[in-house]
């Protein structure tokens, strides 16, 4: 059975990690409380490391980790034993009966397969605790064998209760794990989303204007055609024939991107979540930026929406210009609340605003106040996106910039994003 445990190949790094999961659980079994008479019989937080990191990172192989870590923790407590001076013999006799706990144990997860109860952590809390009470059994069975150590029944049902609590427990701290992980991974696709669906609009835009550009190209080799000259009509036909090719080209990009963006609406958030989103990644923003800026934000009205990359992308401009136009130190105010058969945005900046004789041209791409140290000026279609953006939720826009700072006021039909 040994020979079959190592026959199988072991990646360098599997191996790194088993080491690290013996380890850790060896080390963390000296933390330790003492129910019963002795120290022959501890509970130690071995177990709870010793399951937490098969769940983190499941081994390929199970057993294998099991009988090391069992070794692991029985030299591991001999050492220390023999440090202060204790008989090998009598610290061989105590500890060894905790190696069948950890080999049992892993060869039960192996058993049942731990993969497939993951996403199920009533069953999974469960099975891990029928697995740890079979593990303490069977060690306190060798520990009646080699020491004469009995258990009575109220200390039966205290293991009972014991596998219970330690394995739910690490069970709910492995599924917290899990759940902000996902989160995270959610929250930085969302963004990711929102940038991409800002693009596939400027996309959309630039392929109106190809079509209109192949369209006069090829009326121009037609009438040049009309009036035979051959040379600079095959010139302007080359030209159309060219730019198809271009138009071609950015369909598929845009067939590519859009389909990604819907991919990211399936799942669907909350507005509370949007709002906490692009609070987060501006205040990132503007610590990168070395900018000092304090970020406020009040909701109320919540409700799930299947529009959060249209929304996301809108709200993530607006709030990103804010912190730009912030000099070194402000505040920033997002405000969200249903009104009649709306809902409504605020976003309040106490930046240097926006020229009044301005307003009525940002939203026109191109436009921009935002230079490179080298002089050279920004695309200028970040809001020209939002304006597009909130068209097409069938929504309004309206800027104030006559006081300090900028206030952006959206309006949006609550039916359009409400899920």
């Amino acid at each position: 059975m040994l020979n079959n445990l190592f026959s199988k190949s072991f990646k360098r790094s599997d191996w790194l990690y088993l080491v690290f999961i013996a380890l850790m659980t060896a080390i963390a079994s000296e933390i330790k409380v003492i129910p019963f008479n002795g120290d022959e019989f501890r509970f130690g937080f071995g177990s709870i490391a010793f399951f937490l990191l098969l769940l983190i990172r499941t081994p390929a192989f199970l057993i294998r980790t099991g009988l090391i870590t069992g070794l692991t923790v029985v030299c591991f407590r001999l050492f220390g034993d023999m440090l202060n001076h204790t008989d090998w013999l009598v610290s061989l006799k105590t500890h060894s009966p905790v190696f069948l706990f950890y080999f049992l144990f892993a060869v039960g997860l192996s058993f049942i397969k731990i993969e497939q109860y993951k996403t199920s952590p009533l069953l999974l809390g469960a099975w891990a605790a029928a697995l740890e009470f079979i593990g303490n059994s069977v060690e306190q069975l060798a520990r009646l064998l080699l020491n004469g150590v009995h258990v009575t029944l109220h200390e039966w049902l205290i293991l009972v209760g014991v596998a219970l609590l330690r394995s739910y427990f690490v069970v709910g701290l492995y599924s917290s794990i899990i759940i902000s992980e996902h989160k995270k991974q959610m929250q930085e696709m969302l963004s990711l989303g929102s940038e991409l669906y800002a693009e596939t609009l400027y996309l959309q835009k630039s392929m109106d204007h190809i079509e209109q550009i192949t369209a006069s190209s090829h009326d121009l080799y037609r009438r040049l055609k009309k009036k035979e000259l051959h040379e600079l009509s095959a010139r302007a036909l080359l030209i159309a024939q060219e730019i198809h090719e271009v138009k071609k080209d950015s369909q598929r990009i845009f067939a590519g991107l859009s389909k990604m963006t819907n991919e990211e609406r399936n799942e669907n958030f909350f507005l509370s979540d949007l709002i906490d989103i692009v609070v987060t990644s501006n205040k990132k923003y503007s610590e990168l930026l070395k900018k000092n800026i304090s970020f406020h934000f009040s909701i109320a009205g919540d409700f799930e929406t299947n529009q959060q990359i249209p929304l996301l992308a809108l709200l993530n401009n607006i709030v990103a210009n804010a912190v730009e136009s912030i000099k070194t130190r402000g505040d920033i105010v997002i405000e969200l609340f249903e009104e009649g058969e709306t809902t409504n945005f605020i976003i309040k900046d106490s930046g240097a605003g926006i020229p009044n004789a301005d307003v009525s041209v940002i939203f026109e791409p191109g436009y921009t106040t935002k230079y490179s140290v080298q002089g050279v000026a920004a695309t200028g279609i970040g809001l020209s996106h939002v304006q597009e953006i909130i068209r097409l939720l069938d929504g309004q826009i309206q800027i104030d910039s006559s006081g300090n700072g900028t206030i952006f006021r959206i309006e949006i039909p609550t039916e359009i994003i409400r899920k």
